[in-house]
This record gives C-alpha cells, structure tokens and sequence, in this order.
C-alpha cells in the first residue's frame, strides 16, 4: 500500500482520534488545542488516495532535550501495512533534527501491541505506573535519539 505522510490539522487529528477503536470516550478540539498550545509540537497523519490512515502527534515535554509521542493510532482496516512504523520513524527523524536527545511514549498494560511496537522500534521500559486496575498500569517507554 502506497501513502504519504504529512503534517496534520487540529480537525484531522481529531477525526483520527474518533476512528481509533481503542480510544475510549469523546475527544474534542479543545482537548488536541489545549495540550498543543504553546509548545513545539509535530501533528502528522497518513494519507491515500484523499483517505486518512493513521496519525502520530507529540511534543516537547518539560524538559526541553526530551520530545513526548504523545498520541497516535491506525484504523483498523490500514494496519499491518507499515502505517505506524512510517509514522513514528518520520517524527523520530523530526525530533532528532530539532535537537530532541530522546523520546517518549506512554501506554497501557491492556495495549500489548503498542508495548511490542515500542520495543520493536528500540524504546526502553522504563517506569510502569500504577493506575486504577493491572491493565491500567502505565507503561513509560523512552528511546535515546
């Protein structure tokens, strides 16, 4: 399968957000303009043909040198097609080239895949945090860049 990557609207991020099955709950603008806002960030979707794949959003965290990876997500339908990986090697690249030492990600204990990916792509577990139920635990997942 043939797609593009490419930097992504608040809208996009947000219709993203919605076709991810595994995200519970409503998302709105707000939510991606409020976490966003005045902070160096990258916001990136996965196009075909007009349609959009998967996206990938991140920022700067607190400490300047270390850039979050914040959310993302591939619909159902487009996985297993390197969508994902394409994603996070383009912001991985992104950050390495505005100077970023590491990244980061955060995930859940009931996400299984997003641990693999993680440590497919060279992340490191590094804390796991204890919230609510064992398959709420957060997972802190960083990669030096």
């Amino acid at each position: 399968m043939k797609f593009n990557i490419r930097e992504a609207s608040l809208d996009e991020l947000l219709w993203m957000h919605q076709q991810i099955p595994e995200f519970p709950g409503k998302a709105s603008l707000d939510f991606y303009a409020d976490r966003l806002k005045h902070r160096l960030f990258l916001a990136l979707v996965a196009e075909s043909k007009g349609e959009l794949l998967g996206f990938k959003v991140g920022y700067q965290s607190d400490n300047p040198n270390v850039f979050y990876s914040w959310m993302g997500g591939v619909r159902p339908e487009f996985r297993k097609f390197g969508v994902a990986d394409a994603l996070a090697e383009c912001q991985e690249t992104w950050a390495k080239e505005k100077g970023f030492k590491s990244i980061f990600l955060k995930t859940r204990n009931r996400f299984p895949a997003m641990i693999a990916f993680g440590l497919k792509r060279g992340f490191k577990i590094m804390e796991v945090i204890p919230k609510g139920g064992v398959e709420d635990y957060r997972i802190v997942m960083q990669k030096e860049l």
